[in-house]
């Protein structure tokens, strides 16, 4: 149990910063797997094969932002009960999403498998890559056990104060799809099914391990499966569904915005396109943090000491700011560098290397989101982070992208969503400091 830490005791600022450093790392890490896969499969099969698994993947994301939210319920209810010293409690809510976990995963599989060619014809997928793309689905949809239980114990161990472990988890998986996708593509000759195999098993190979290596070390208290009460479910979905649909919200903005940047023709999407990938990378930092400071409130909110969880939030903010202030700074004078490492279109390049230029100056805004929307999560308000999250892409940031683009022409793109990223950060503050989440009481006496 010394990987773990206690959250409710101890100096704040350096549990941050070393309790979110692997986690910054396992992101990155994440990151870099899809890039790999996709340099493999670009490379080794061609335009055509990269354009079917990204349809795939399409889907698989709308699958993933359940995942999302379930774990992000995991993270509040088990980093609550860790605060809260209930090693009963934790058995039992342990035991619960085991089994909802498996019975989803299991559920999504069978249904994915078998209509995998009906949900690619409503995406509108070209003939020709329709047989690839099927292929490509039907086997990620096998192996979505993996995928979910290799999140999921990642989350566990989190929550209870352990982001080194995970992190270890992660790396197995990217070093084994590193080794497997070009056997499996290339050397076997099985193409397309080759790459989705790769990952299947890598993320397959990351789950039983960790399972081993948690249940041999006694890093959490699982027990063997058993049906979980219906106040457990009906707390569980409460709390993951508002979560997932957090996701589908974002997906949808994402989306909606994209139809703004189209307008401006294939050079300006490009450079977009492009910006959007370092966007990833870049933003690491905050996403982390919000994972880090969801464990770190979870456990005080757990025991009601809400002058720790102010401190939390005090320091997680001045860290983002620090952190992202730093970002910024590198990608102002690094911009261009970064672009043509994925275009060489200059129209493009210009575009994507001035928005970058322009975003960059708004990210210590947006990383303030990610920092208290988390801590408003632990708490278990996630309508409330849901409404936060509908009035950032639909309220602010495509009205105002929309609206700045007509205004300014392209340029107007990034004015409008580094202005979103300022209002929705007043926002996220506002309700954070007068809203009423500490109110919110996840567990009846005895839960």
């Amino acid at each position: 149990m010394k990987k773990q830490h206690d959250f409710t005791q101890g100096n704040i600022l350096k549990q941050l910063i070393v309790f979110s450093g692997p986690i910054m790392l396992a992101n990155l890490l994440q990151t870099s797997y899809q890039f790999i896969d996709s340099l493999w499969i670009g490379n080794l099969l061609g335009a055509n094969a990269l354009g079917a698994v990204a349809v795939s993947s399409t889907i698989i994301f709308t699958v993933l932002s359940f995942v999302i939210g379930l774990n992000n319920a995991a993270l509040t209810i088990l980093s609550q009960q860790k605060g809260r010293d209930n090693e009963e409690g934790l058995k039992r809510y342990l035991n619960a999403f085991v089994v909802l976990l498996t019975l989803i995963a299991l559920t999504l599989g069978i249904t994915g498998f078998i209509f995998s060619n009906g949900f690619l014809n409503l995406l509108g997928t070209p003939e020709s890559m329709m047989a690839e793309a099927n292929s490509y689905l039907r086997i990620t949809f096998l192996g979505i056990l993996f995928l979910f239980g290799y999140n999921f114990i990642s989350t566990v161990l989190r929550a209870l104060g352990d982001s080194k472990t995970p992190m270890n988890f992660v790396i197995i998986a990217v070093l084994m799809n590193v080794v497997l996708d070009p056997v499996f593509i290339s050397v076997f000759n099985w193409g397309v099914e080759g790459a989705a195999l790769a990952t299947v098993v890598s993320q397959g190979t990351a789950f039983l391990y960790g399972t081993i290596y948690v249940l041999y070390s006694k890093l959490a208290p699982f027990t063997l499966p058993k049906l979980p009460s219906w106040y457990e479910v009906k707390l569980i979905l409460n709390l993951g569904i508002p979560s997932g649909l957090q996701m589908a919200v974002i997906s949808a903005g994402s989306a909606a915005i994209m139809s703004v940047v189209t307008t401006f023709g294939a050079g300006v999407v490009a450079g977009f396109s492009a910006a959007q990938r370092l966007d990833s990378l870049l933003l690491l930092p905050a996403h982390a943090l919000s994972t880090a400071v969801g464990s770190m409130a979870g456990q005080n909110i757990g025991v009601k000491n809400w002058s720790r969880v102010g401190k939390i939030a005090k320091y997680g903010v001045l860290y983002n700011l620090s952190m992202m202030i730093l970002v910024g700074i590198l990608v102002v004078f690094l911009a261009e560098y970064g672009v043509r490492l994925f275009i060489r279109e200059e129209e493009a390049v210009q575009f994507g290397t001035l928005y970058l230029q322009i975003i960059a100056l708004c990210y210590p805004f947006l990383g303030i989101n990610f920092v208290l929307n988390g801590i408003v999560r632990a708490a278990g308000a996630m309508y409330q982070v849901l409404v936060l999250n509908i009035i950032s892409f639909w309220v602010l940031r495509f009205p105002l992208t929309a609206l700045f683009a007509n205004m300014f022409g392209e340029i107007g793109i990034a004015i409008g969503m580094g202005s979103s990223f300022l209002i929705s950060s007043a926002f996220a503050f506002l309700y954070f400091r007068y809203g009423k989440w500490r109110k919110k009481e996840l567990f009846a006496q005895g839960n």
